[in-house]
């Protein structure tokens, strides 16, 4: 039998309990053999819980106990969940973890840390919750070159903005609603509607694509936050609809580019009709093309049936499982990386007559024009023209309140 830890008893540590139980039969079969969890680690006081006798408030308990071999976290964060999972790791046993923000910050440094223990650290779970996206990458996609990643991958702003599309909603009443479902923090939801969440999870895949550590500190990322019913609006005249894409290009002579920001989608486009909490990541391979990956981005049980899936692979492969999952540490970049192609651009500005658009901003047309407001679509320019335009139209006593690229079909 195996015996497995989890750190942190949380939404998706507590998942993993409840799928190791509801499907140990399956779980037994596809492992080799039995899977139980021994123990869990978290501070809180679990005294009255029918599964006191599991807990443990010392990582010293899961290190000391031979028959451990792989460890599960799903505590969030750094400050606690990665000094551990290095000790783990250091100890010769498997990590499987949910935490973006670690896989992200630290995940080159980790990786080689479990290939010199002899041990795997596999993190499914930490894009696209329970829809598979990094094995599929690593495995079935290894004959491929990735060259683009294209993806919703934050339920909480897609959900969001599918709201204040069907139900002309503005932003900050879309977010109440979201915040009341417990798809978005009611303290701070910044991670979410800020892009930082996107953001960790695309500097996650990049690495994977590009074969060195992408830190999410040089991804440019904004949020939904500027968005209103206008532009939504606005966006259904240009037959598309506004999602916050998080992207990936390897570019031309190793001119890579990563970001995340609001961007129109084509109704062309198969990210245009992904709605509510789902997430959807579309690659580019040169041998494959496009290929999609759809499913629900979050929730207990499909996060948690995504790390027990890796706690079955790190059973089955262990260190193996790096022969094909892995990428190499990199220095950290000065400055962010910039977008230096073109696109159609759509901009909404402030105190500026559109009549005087096409003088500043060029060929395009107007999209709108009310309330002191007017919006534009430019025909093709690259970010670095975009913000000249700024600068024009702020002589002119404008201001440009929104800026946002289309996205090709």
């Amino acid at each position: 039998m195996a015996k497995i830890a989890i750190m942190g008893f949380g939404t998706v540590g507590s998942g993993v309990l409840e799928v190791c139980r509801r499907n140990a039969a399956s779980i037994a079969r596809r492992a080799g053999e039995p899977v139980e969890v021994k123990y869990i680690l978290d501070v809180r006081d679990f005294s009255a819980s029918p599964d006191a006798a599991l807990f443990t408030n010392s990582i010293d308990t899961i290190l000391g106990d031979p028959e451990v071999k792989v460890v599960v976290e799903t505590i969030g964060g750094t400050k606690f969940a990665y000094p551990y999972v290095r000790q783990c790791l250091e100890s010769g046993r498997s990590v499987c973890t949910s935490n973006k923000e670690m896989v992200a910050t630290y995940g080159a440094e980790l990786l080689a840390l479990a290939k010199e223990h002899n041990a795997a650290f596999l993190f499914e779970a930490s894009v696209g919750g329970g829809t598979p996206i990094i094995t599929p990458m690593h495995q079935c996609l290894a004959a491929n070159h990735i060259s683009k990643i294209q993806g919703i991958v934050n339920g909480t702003t897609n959900f969001m903005l599918t709201k204040m599309k069907r139900e002309n909603m503005g932003f900050d009443e879309a977010l109440k609603i979201a915040q009341q479902l417990g798809y978005a923090e009611t303290k701070d939801p910044g991670d979410d509607v800020d892009g930082r969440d996107a953001c960790r999870k695309i500097a996650i895949l990049a690495s994977l694509a590009c074969g060195h550590h992408v830190y999410p500190d040089n991804i440019p990322a904004r949020g939904i936050r500027d968005i209103t019913v206008a532009d939504i609006q606005a966006a259904e005249k240009l037959d598309a609809a506004i999602k916050l894409i998080a992207w990936y290009d390897e570019g031309k002579n190793g001119n890579m580019a990563a970001g995340v920001e609001p961007m129109l989608v084509s109704n062309a486009n198969q990210l245009a009709g992904v709605d509510d909490v789902f997430n959807a990541v579309l690659m580019k391979g040169d041998m494959l093309g496009d290929v999609v990956f759809y499913g629900k981005g979050a929730g207990k049980l499909p996060t948690a049936s995504a790390v027990v899936a890796d706690v079955i692979d790190a059973l089955k492969d262990g260190v193996h499982v790096h022969d094909s999952l892995f990428w190499k540490p990199a220095e950290k970049l000065d400055g962010q990386l910039k977008d230096e192609a073109v696109y159609p651009w759509y901009i909404r500005v402030s105190g500026v007559s559109a009549a005087l658009l096409p003088s500043v901003a060029g060929a395009g047309h107007t999209v709108f024009e009310t309330g002191g407001q007017a919006a534009y679509l430019v025909d093709a320019a690259n970010a670095a023209q975009i913000e000249e335009i700024g600068k024009k139209i702020e002589v002119l006593g404008g201001k440009v309140e929104l800026a946002m690229k289309k996205l090709a079909e």
